[in-house]
């Protein structure tokens, strides 16, 4: 269906429309931070599936949010808010204290920026693991984060060790999150593995949705 352009009277009486139920306020406060499937939502919320389905409809028509396939199973789907959400989120507490550990598959590049992205935007310690770890990281992965100004040269993939409650983590890769028990305030980033197209592009649209996520925690400071 077409859309009206963003700064329309109808698409904004739309989004406040849609943010005019407590529900779907709360919809986009659950995933300001997390990507999350339609049943982890539900039992978040405590709603029925169908009544779900409803409400996620509402805000994708009001360009709120946005589905996307796993890139694991191909089945399951994630919510994320879009860039238009992130002024009617409730604001996230960042403990900038509080280490922060990224995990994808092999450790290789997607989780290693992201480590390294958060220690610049946001201060605080960040390291990376892999359930699966290569035997280094990814070229191409070296190759993006030198033209974001990352170092990623002497960074080694390494196996999971034990997460302790102390740490925040953020599953960076949909196949770690769907084999993993996961708890409940972990935060998980639907991010597409870049080694499948492996070209410079695919690495740096890496580098640009992991600071697109850093964005709407910190709301978008340097």
């Amino acid at each position: 269906m077409d859309r009206e352009p963003n700064d329309s009277l109808g698409h904004r009486a739309a989004v406040h429309a849609a943010l005019g139920e407590p529900i779907r306020l709360a919809i986009v406060d659950e995933l300001v931070a997390c990507d999350r499937s339609p049943r982890e939502l539900g039992e978040r919320l405590e709603i029925s599936a169908s009544l779900l389905a409803h409400h996620i409809d509402v805000l994708a028509d009001a360009g709120l949010v946005v589905r996307g396939r796993s890139h694991a199973d191909r089945r399951r789907r994630y919510m994320r808010l879009t860039e238009a959400a992130r002024a009617f989120a409730r604001p996230v507490d960042v403990d900038v204290n509080r280490p922060v550990v990224f995990l994808c598959t092999h450790n290789s590049a997607r989780s290693q920026l992201a480590a390294a992205i958060w220690t610049r935007r946001v201060g605080g310690p960040a390291s990376s693991a892999g359930t699966a770890p290569a035997r280094r990281v990814h070229p191409e992965a070296v190759a993006a984060g030198q033209r974001a100004g990352l170092d990623l040269s002497d960074c080694r993939p390494r196996m999971i060790e034990r997460l302790d409650t102390a740490s925040r983590v953020v599953t960076v890769c949909d196949s770690v999150h769907e084999a993993l028990p996961i708890r409940d305030d972990w935060w998980h980033w639907s991010i597409a593995d870049p080694i499948v197209a492996e070209t410079p592009e695919a690495f740096d649209a890496v580098v640009d949705q992991i600071h697109d996520r850093i964005d709407h925690l910190i709301g978008g400071a340097s």
